[in-house]
């Protein structure tokens, strides 16, 4: 009988074969890329094109539809030529599939080709190909799975783009960071051409006055540039974006939301010592977050963070209609944070 979830719909099957990064991919006779997020699949593409380049710079190279499939054609293209060239060959629209590809491609499975890499591109927008999908995952055909789910949330924005800059060594400063990604919120193809174009052209560290001069027509500060700046303790750069938020038109109640998440956080996080992902587990959090909450936490001791969180109390029921100046509950909050004092009625 087969297995079922908690809440009775049935259980995924688990894939037989290994699961690869789309930041380190690697060649197997049988690649599927799957999932709907298009920049990290063509990542993924490039990087085993370039792997088996480089490994061999007489690399064939042949693409396929496998929406608009001639018959025959698979095993033409991964079979050896006269001179035992590697081949790589590309196949998009599986999702799509036609009747003649489903077929041979499920059969070519039971006997791959020597030197030839099969890239199978499956977005996942449709059940189509799945009798193929189900083969590769048993293991039939000795490929490798590189899932690419889609990237829609903003703190998997903010991971995506920090994982650029690690790929690439280079440090970028977490406002500088945040910043970045809510100027390409809505694009994450854009999103990744901007990172890149930083790593290419900047020889040092990344900080906020770069991302303002690269992208600073696009860049509005938010929220949490204002949060990350005051806890830090940099007062007059909070006031600053605090500010220009205002002047773009940001709401004051998302901003003191922003701060007190933030202080939520760290409140959670603060005098645990346990390893950040097991920290990260207990709370339903990500390591990411749990490193984030120790290093704004620097500098901070009980005190001044209970003083914090009353101070944006006080504001959140301000900004909500308790005070006719909003403006100047906000100020008053970032003061009593970024200065750690507290701020006189």
């Amino acid at each position: 009988m087969a297995s079922t979830s908690r809440r009775g719909a049935p259980a995924k099957a688990r894939s037989a074969i290994p699961q690869v990064s789309w930041r380190d991919p690697q060649p197997a006779s049988i690649v599927l890329i799957s999932g709907p997020e298009e920049i990290c699949a063509e990542r993924a593409t490039a990087g085993i094109r370039e792997y088996l380049k480089a490994e061999d710079p007489s690399l064939e190279v042949t693409d396929l539809r496998a929406d608009d499939y001639a018959p025959g054609t698979l095993l033409a293209v991964t079979s050896p030529s006269l001179f035992g060239e590697p081949r790589l060959v590309r196949v998009s629209g599986v999702e799509r599939c036609s009747d003649a590809f489903l077929a041979e491609a499920v059969g070519y499975l039971a006997q791959p080709q020597e030197g030839a890499t099969v890239i199978l591109r499956h977005t996942g927008a449709s059940v189509r190909g799945k009798k193929l999908l189900d083969a590769i995952r048993a293991g039939e055909g000795g490929g490798i799975e590189i899932a690419c789910p889609a990237i829609k949330r903003d703190s998997d924005r903010y991971d995506f783009a920090a994982g650029e800059f690690s790929a690439a060594r280079k440090r970028i400063a977490p406002t500088a960071l945040r910043a970045l990604v809510s100027a390409f919120a809505d694009d994450l193809t854009e999103l990744g051409s901007a990172c890149q174009q930083l790593i290419a052209d900047v020889p040092g560290d990344i900080d906020d006055r770069i991302v303002e001069r690269y992208y600073g027509g696009r860049v509005e500060t938010s929220a949490f540039t204002v949060a990350d700046f005051a806890i830090a303790g940099r007062y007059g750069d909070a006031l600053l974006a605090l500010r220009h938020a205002l002047a773009s038109g940001s709401d004051p109640v998302p901003l003191v939301a922003a701060v007190a998440s933030k202080l939520r956080t760290m409140a959670r996080v603060a005098g645990s010592r346990e390893p950040s992902r097991a920290l990260a587990a207990r709370l339903g959090m990500k390591d990411w977050q749990v490193d984030r909450a120790r290093r704004d936490l620097v500098g901070w001791s009980q005190v001044t963070l209970g003083m914090a969180i009353h101070a944006t109390a006080r504001a959140d029921a301000e900004v909500k209609g308790a005070s006719r100046d909003p403006v100047f509950a906000l100020e008053r909050m970032i003061t009593v944070i970024a200065t750690r004092a507290p701020f006189a009625s």
